[in-house]
């Protein structure tokens, strides 16, 4: 009798135990899931900010109000950056990778040639002087505070990610499935100086 109690007590603590792995594992899974997707959302949200700092750089340099060869600079590796924006392959969008070399190469280019172009305080200064001037070195320097501001969010959702995935129990039970690893993106996104200045 004592025996047959003995046994049906140790799998009734087997099942629980079991119950218990089985039941934290499905809540780190959930947990690991939820950071892959802010990290796709957080991907996706500076994929548009970028765009949007390329827009407005496209628009400066249409506008008149840089010397010719500042404006056709400006206006090339814009053009680059929208380019390199073609439409992702289905489901590619739901990838954790980050932007891609090229694309980060491209905005860091942008990045330089607008700190070139937009380098001297004195010049910024005068363009904030006109209406259409102030107009547009302000929306340049809202859309690249912003992307500042979103490949940030974005290297903290990644960096979330990549300690959940580096945790024994997620490896040892193979919680992240099929998913990639998340990438940071790394591009230079310093703003010139006097851009950020009323």
């Amino acid at each position: 009798m004592n025996l047959s109690l003995a046994w049906s007590e140790l799998a009734l603590v087997v099942l629980v135990v079991a119950a218990v792995v089985v039941w934290l594992a499905w809540l780190s899974a959930s947990r690991l899931d939820r950071l892959h997707r802010k990290v796709v959302a957080s991907r996706i949200a500076l994929q548009a900010q970028l765009a949007r700092r390329a827009g407005t750089a496209l628009d400066l340099a249409a506008s008149g109000l840089l010397d010719p060869a500042g404006a056709v600079l400006v206006a090339d590796t814009a053009f680059a950056v929208v380019e390199d924006e073609a439409p992702p392959a289905p489901g590619a969008e739901l990838a954790l990778e980050g932007l891609g070399a090229t694309r980060e190469r491209a905005e860091s280019e942008l990045s330089a040639v607008l700190r070139s172009a937009l380098g001297d305080d004195d010049f910024v200064h005068s363009l904030r002087g006109t209406a259409d001037g102030d107009e547009l070195v302000g929306a340049l320097a809202a859309a690249w505070y912003r992307a500042q501001l979103a490949r940030r969010f974005h290297n903290e959702a990644v960096a979330q990610a990549q300690r959940a995935r580096r945790t024994w129990y997620v490896r040892l039970l193979h919680l992240t499935g099929r998913a990639g690893v998340p990438h940071t993106v790394e591009l230079d996104d310093q703003m010139p100086e006097g851009l950020g200045q009323s």
